[in-house]
């Protein structure tokens, strides 16, 4: 077994005094893998020690000091070989980015066909697929923007604001459809409308003759 420990920076110790566990994480999406508990031989020895010292005391007493001196050398060493057993247990799970260095998963993380994290080369694919979902939310969001602004043109207040009358006689534009009279040539532009079956005058815009009831033209 080897005496280096590579894995310093994505793992999270959950060891206690008695037995050891460790969690793997990916620099990139922070998925993890955890190693099973393996009960510490030093732990049970300790806690046996501590055990006696606070039952008897005396020459017993000295088991508390014994205890510590046998955690700080022999768990340590065991705390050691236990953290290399776990790491080349879930190292296959990992590989290292030659261009970042960062520690990813093979699962999620990692671009085969580049050698690179897919954070350094992401997967075309994918990045595709998501640019036109965003582009079909824009085009989606936009229609709708664009709907809201056409049932607003429908409205008869609307559209009428947006009207520029010219005058029938010369076609000079009027600032209005309100003006009666042309500001260039003096054209009448409100002509009174005469009922074709009575004669009676009509009001503007009406579609029936008040007085015989006949459609106005």
């Amino acid at each position: 077994m080897s005496g280096k420990i590579e894995f310093t920076r994505n793992y999270s110790d959950q060891s206690t005094n008695q037995g050891f566990q460790f969690e793997f994480y990916c620099d990139r999406c922070g998925t993890g893998y955890r190693t099973r508990f393996k009960a510490s031989a030093i732990g049970k020895v300790t806690g046996a020690l501590d055990a006696a010292s606070g039952m008897f005391g005396g020459i017993f007493g000295r088991a508390a000091d014994l205890s510590e001196r046998a955690r700080s050398a022999g768990w340590e060493k065991a705390h050691d070989d236990a953290f290399l057993e776990a790491m080349n247990e879930l190292k296959p799970d990992f590989i290292q980015c030659p261009r970042c260095s960062s520690w990813v998963c093979r699962k999620s993380c990692w671009n085969n066909s580049k050698g690179l994290c897919k954070d350094c080369a992401p997967d075309m694919a994918v990045e595709m697929a998501a640019a036109q979902a965003s582009r079909t939310v824009q085009e989606v969001w936009s229609h709708s923007k664009m709907a809201e602004e056409d049932r607003e043109m429908l409205k008869e207040e609307s559209w009428r604001k947006g009207v520029r009358a010219s005058c029938p006689e010369c076609n000079a534009p009027l600032p209005d459809n309100k003006v009666k009279f042309c500001p260039e040539c003096g054209a009448k532009l409100q002509k009174d409308i005469f009922c074709t079956g009575c004669g009676a005058k009509l009001d503007p815009g009406v579609k029936f003759c008040g007085e015989c009831g006949t459609r106005a033209q």
